[in-house]
């Protein structure tokens, strides 16, 4: 068997096993030269070729890279994808998607999605010539009516930021792929432990893995994985001369956060349900939204495309902004930042800050008041976060 065969191989078996197996062993193999279990970073711009007109391996490290291979297989496994393309940011992925489309071109994106997302969309896209059309897709018959013949894009978030809305990507998938558009997922809030889109028919599935698949709060970082050649050449291209691709030592802390995302996202949920529950009986908050809670309006839904709920919930308390920033105040545990996907437990106001500049029509439509709280809620020991929010909800009235 030559050394190709073994390498198909090996990635053959890699895709049977579990996904703490592969979440740790995929795409990485122990340094060939030293035997180092973990391969070292390669801090190396430039790689040495055999002659001025064959180039083989490595070339351009903003072309390609060890570390970046290593993390790009990993998510191509554990998304079940064939291809897998890493860039500087979550942001980055989006220009990239964007930048797949031409002048002309008509994409549909669901209402509730990150702030960053409706700023592409609604701004930045319709300054090159793409129309835009932003709605409610919780319904997903809704879709059926907003197709053009330019369409070639859908893009959802589910379940969004911050509201935890929830879409049906199966559905929404059989329109666009009945008018030849492409489909976009951010699994962002579920990550591949929770939520394959390609299995429930998307095109294309993205992260910022800044966020949960990295878990650490140490790098910006994002990745588009599919299964199609034409979209992954597409990605890659743009990957490679737009420039925004991730440093080697982002690459290797991502793919270390990998090997511990499966415990790290089992600990998120079963955190993330019991303050979910804690609070859904406080008296000073009057709403909670986590698709876990069976009063979840699309419960049901959730239950049926995730294999879990996980880290992410938002709540709303009586009260206006000074009873925020009265319950942010006391509490001792938890920080107030914007980013999510930590170990550590995170709040802040979508309103003040990742959705800021939403139109206040949409805000309205979306539940993002004064007093709606995002929490990240990470991994801590649960009586602890608990104490934390019951000092917090009695002292900020």
């Amino acid at each position: 068997m030559n050394s190709n065969d073994n390498e198909k191989s090996n990635s053959h078996t890699i895709q049977k096993q579990g996904f703490g197996t592969r979440a740790i062993h995929a795409g990485q193999e122990p340094d060939p030269t030293t035997g180092a279990v973990i391969p070292p970073i390669s801090l190396a711009t430039t790689f040495a070729q055999s002659s001025a007109d064959t180039f083989e391996g490595y070339v351009y490290s903003r072309i390609g890279n060890p570390n970046r291979t290593a993390f790009e297989t990993a998510i191509a496994s554990l998304e079940g994808a064939k291809y897998a393309s890493a860039f500087s940011s979550g942001t980055a992925v989006i220009s990239a998607v964007l930048g797949i489309l031409t002048a002309g071109s008509h994409l549909i994106a669901s209402d509730a999605i990150y702030g960053g997302t409706y700023e592409n969309f609604a701004k930045i896209a319709q300054k090159h010539g793409i129309e835009t059309t932003i709605t409610d897709l919780r319904d997903a018959t809704h879709i059926a009516g907003l197709f053009k013949s330019n369409t070639k894009l859908v893009w959802i978030e589910t379940p969004s930021n911050p509201g935890l809305r929830v879409i049906d990507i199966e559905a929404i998938a059989k329109y666009t792929h009945e008018h030849d558009a492409c489909l976009v997922v951010d699994n962002t809030f579920m990550t591949p432990y929770f939520q394959n889109p390609l299995q429930l028919g998307a095109d294309i599935v993205m992260h910022s893995v800044t966020k949960f698949i990295n878990g650490h709060s140490d790098v910006l970082m994002g990745v588009a994985a599919t299964n199609r050649e034409d979209l992954h050449n597409e990605l890659q291209y743009i990957q490679i001369y737009s420039g925004g691709v991730p440093s080697p030592f982002e690459c290797y802390l991502a793919r270390r956060g990998l090997m511990t995302l499966e415990v790290r996202m089992i600990r998120h949920a079963e955190n993330s349900l019991q303050l979910a529950e804690y609070l859904s009986n406080h008296p000073q908050v009057t709403q909670v939204n986590y698709p876990g809670l069976k009063s979840h309006p699309q419960h049901e839904l959730a239950s049926r495309q995730q294999k879990g709920f996980g880290g992410m919930l938002s709540f709303s308390i009586k009260g206006n902004m000074g009873n925020v920033n009265k319950l942010f105040e006391h509490l001792k545990l938890v920080n107030i930042a914007t980013s999510l996907g930590g170990a550590e437990s995170l709040v802040s106001s979508p309103a003040k800050s990742s959705h800021l500049f939403l139109p206040s029509e949409l805000k309205e439509s979306l539940g993002i008041t004064e007093t709606l709280i995002r929490l990240s809620v990470g991994i801590e020991s649960i009586e602890d976060l608990l104490a934390d929010f019951k000092h917090a909800l009695e002292n900020a009235y």
